[in-house]
């Protein structure tokens, strides 16, 4: 399928009929954000309506390749009926608004913009970008996606596609995917060139719903080869730092086990009890929009806290949970060693679920080991 597609999708371009047809994968508010002059919500608008117009595409060029076997439904080909997030799912769903997402214990691990099978039983996935900025961090978040997809399908070798609406040729990140034969990197038209060609079709889009297509499937339906729990490699991960911890004092730098654990994004230790945040406060230090905790004050901001690292590289991270507002909020180490707020964890997503049935189980000592161990040296203690 890839040497196929880098041949010959130079030939296959959007036309008109596609990209209106895109449009029945966006709502109404969407579609009239496409030609706003706020620049900002139709660059949103523009990008998701883009990823409709590759899918849509793809369901064209499917119909006259058999390298490509099958396409996964998404957008508004989903099934209707859609699981909601809950802790302990592990595998394929689909999302509220139709899109493809792996989960694990409920956290949505990775999620894709497309999936396809190929002729040889291969699954493929492909990431749609609109913008350089798109492209930061890519490279780990694509051989995660890789990993993750080669493991629960058994597959040595995991095809992905790289389409984009402008040219990437330059883009080092770019040069260095094109080198492995496993990729297609694709550049189509332009958002503003697709634009052009609907533009007589203003302010009223009209679409037609696509008759039934031979090489559809539900993402679902693509049977995975390993079992996953994601919890249980998590967990094996978290004992086997904890080990390290207890035999290592300072800086450790743990091997992550087999493709299992090679799966797990971040490792959860536990709640802190409150001798632990005090530690914490009155060590390394936390702040939130500018302002410091201090220990005294945190029962009445705060009704837990929760230590985690970020993986492969072991970024320390605090979750606390607000009593304001049903949200945790996410402080990261900076390079002084506080730690201090970057962003909130809302409600309606999984992991805050697995966050919410964590408790306190870690004392001041453990809590400043795993601080210690993952803190570069370079980083000084608050005095």
């Amino acid at each position: 399928m890839i040497p196929w597609l880098n041949a010959n999708f130079r030939h296959f371009k959007p036309t008109a009929a596609i990209a209106i047809n895109a449009t029945r994968h966006m709502n109404k508010i969407e579609r009239r954000k496409l030609f706003s002059p706020d620049i900002e919500p139709m660059r949103t608008a523009e990008g998701r309506w883009f990823e409709a117009i590759v899918y849509e595409m793809f369901l064209d060029i499917a119909k006259k390749t058999d390298t490509i076997q099958y396409i996964a439904m998404k957008g508004a080909d989903a099934p209707r009926r859609r699981e909601n997030v809950k802790v302990g799912q592990n595998g394929l769903f689909y999302s509220k608004y139709g899109d493809i997402t792996i989960r694990g214990n409920g956290q949505d691990l990775a999620e894709f913009d497309m999936l396809l099978v190929d002729s040889d039983n291969h699954v493929a996935f492909a990431e749609v970008v609109t913008s350089p900025a798109d492209l930061k961090e890519f490279e780990i978040e694509i051989a995660y996606k890789k990993k993750l997809l080669g493991y629960l399908y058994n597959q040595k070798i995991t095809p992905f596609l790289l389409v984009s609406s402008f040219d990437l040729s330059n883009y080092s990140v770019v040069k260095r995917l094109a080198k492995d034969k496993t990729n297609a990197i694709i550049h189509t038209s332009s958002c503003e060139e697709i634009k052009s060609l609907v533009k007589h079709y203003r302010p009223r889009i009209i679409y037609n719903v696509p008759e039934e297509h031979p090489k559809l499937i539900r993402a679902t339906d693509i049977r995975m080869k390993h079992p996953f729990n994601y919890k249980g490699y998590h967990d094996e991960v978290k004992n086997r730092i904890f080990t390290g911890i207890a035999h290592t004092p300072g800086r450790i730098s743990p091997e992550i086990p087999g493709p299992t654990g090679q799966l797990v994004k971040k490792v959860l230790y536990g709640g802190l009890f409150p001798p632990a945040i005090r530690a914490v406060c009155e060590t390394w230090g936390m702040t939130v929009k500018g302002k410091k905790i201090a220990f005294e004050d945190f029962s009445r901001q705060y009704s837990k806290a929760i230590i985690a690292t970020d993986l492969p590289g072991y970024e320390l991270i605090i979750y606390l949970r607000s009593r304001q507002k049903k949200e945790y909020h996410k402080l990261v180490q900076m390079k002084d060693g506080h730690f201090k707020f970057e962003r909130p964890t809302p409600p309606k997503v999984g992991f805050f679920l697995w966050l919410e049935t964590i408790q306190p189980t870690l004392g001041a000592r453990i809590t400043l080991q795993i601080i210690d161990a993952f803190t570069i040296h370079e980083r000084q203690r608050t005095q």
